[in-house]
């Protein structure tokens, strides 16, 4: 039953999907892979070592080499370079995510399991959403998700004022939610973008790592604070 199941699935996918789309997918979706296994080291450097740690510099460190990425065009010929790029950038960011894998680590080490488990869970059902829904239904979600975003930088920026673990908290799950449509849109903009001839999987894939490590950062938080509450309350 299993073996019809997937059957199935994979022969209603290639009916939606065009060859060219799916192999394209595929392509991103390994350059994802790859991405998170940088990133997973680069947490497990921070964390069990001493060469690197996320800082501020190394904030700097990344966002330099997501310029670099997008400047170095894509030409069929530079995609070893533009590769290393991906890898450091997903390196660097997983060391970036360090103090608050610490944090939870010293918590209860179950939280960093469980956020990646949800993580994986939430990217999976809302990729497949975006891949068996009408191809262009989510990409109208553009303002509402930049809207979204617009609310959740304003709240954060506030908050740092004010210090309302209330405001703090409704901001984790409004970041959550946009981060989640942001899955669903930028899943239907990469097939719209091959579709009109861009064969970018590299950059494509960084849409959807960057989506990946928010809604683990976000999910990582949000349980560490709901194991701080249950101490407390002990």
């Amino acid at each position: 039953m299993a073996n019809v199941g997937m059957d199935s699935f994979f022969q209603t996918l290639g009916e939606k999907l065009e060859a060219p789309i799916r192999l394209h997918l595929q392509n991103v979706y390994a350059s994802l892979a790859l991405s998170l296994l940088a990133a997973a080291a680069g947490g497990y450097v921070h964390v069990f070592t001493t060469i690197l740690s996320g800082s501020f510099l190394m904030g700097l460190v990344s966002i330099g080499l997501l310029v670099a990425l997008t400047a170095t065009a894509d030409n069929g010929k530079n995609q070893r370079l533009r590769l290393f790029y991906l890898i450091a950038f997903a390196f660097v960011s997983g060391l970036n995510l360090g103090p608050i894998l610490e944090y939870a680590i010293r918590l209860d080490p179950s939280i960093i399991s469980t956020a990646m488990i949800g993580t994986a869970v939430i990217f999976l059902c809302f990729t497949f959403s975006a891949l068996f829904s009408n191809q262009r239904q989510y990409l109208y979600l553009t303002g509402i998700l930049l809207s979204g975003l617009s609310i959740v930088s304003i709240l954060g920026f506030f908050n740092l004022f004010f210090g309302s673990k209330l405001l703090f908290e409704v901001n984790l799950y409004l970041g959550l939610a946009v981060m989640c449509g942001f899955i669903l849109y930028d899943t239907q903009l990469i097939i719209a973008k091959r579709r009109m001839g861009d064969r970018d999987f590299i950059w494509h894939s960084v849409n959807l790592f960057i989506d990946f490590i928010n809604v683990f950062r976000y999910l990582l938080v949000l349980l560490s604070q709901k194991e701080e509450k249950q101490k407390k309350q002990k």
